[in-house]
């Protein structure tokens, strides 16, 4: 296998144009409307599901619509209605640091450069990927469990720690393409390229993944 820059770039664009094919739509899951709900929607599905947090969000934005007012919940009363997407205590402590701060940095905007989302309480390179790349159209590399996973699988990085893995597609996938490129490989490590058990008979970039436990049927 080519490990040269040239070639992983050749590798990850042939990857892509193959999945781009299966996943057509791929987009981020959570519901939201603006900025500031997608920032606490990712902020909230860290360590769960994006159907949990979809079933928290409609009694959460309807109570406490922007940065404004969640800013200044009450923390007992935001932790209720945060409970089932777990580690609420620390969510909810990271939806009213991040709102306080959007308040008195931003002006009650949520910004678009990852280097400004990511000076916000409780907001990391992956929840700044997501809504820079969503909602202000920056390329984003989203390292999410599934993209980890799949590219880690199909070797075009090589790294464990998130940050390095971002570098390292940064390195080989063009700017116009990273934000798709994140959301098609989430989709297929949602849907294919399983944590658990593969499915690999079924994938259609099989025969370019080195991976050595694939599995012989569904």
């Amino acid at each position: 296998m080519d490990t040269s820059n040239a070639g992983l770039k050749k590798r990850a664009y042939t990857i892509f144009e193959i999945l781009k094919k299966d996943y057509p739509d791929a987009k981020p899951l959570l519901r939201f409307e603006g900025a500031f709900e997608l920032l606490a929607a990712t902020i909230l599905a860290a360590q769960c599901t994006d159907e949990r947090v979809n079933e928290v969000t409609p009694a959460l934005f309807e109570k406490f619509p922007d940065p404004a007012r969640m800013a200044n919940a009450g923390r007992g009363e935001l932790e209720t209605i945060i409970r089932s997407t777990g580690f609420y205590k620390n969510k909810a402590k990271s939806l009213i640091g991040a709102s306080n701060a959007l308040m008195e940095k931003f002006g009650g905007k949520v910004p678009g450069r990852i280097e400004d989302l990511i000076s916000l309480p409780g907001v990391g390179r992956k929840t700044a990927n997501v809504v820079a790349g969503a909602c202000f159209g920056a390329p984003a590399i989203i390292v999410d469990t599934h993209l980890k996973r799949v590219a880690g699988r199909l070797e075009i990085a090589t790294s464990q720690n998130p940050d390095v893995i971002e570098t390292e597609l940064r390195a080989v996938i063009d700017e116009k393409d990273c934000t798709r490129f994140s959301h098609t490989v989430n989709f297929h490590g949602r849907y294919v390229c399983r944590a658990a058990k593969p499915l690999c008979p079924e994938c259609r970039v099989a025969h370019l993944c080195p991976y050595p436990d694939k599995t012989s049927h569904a």
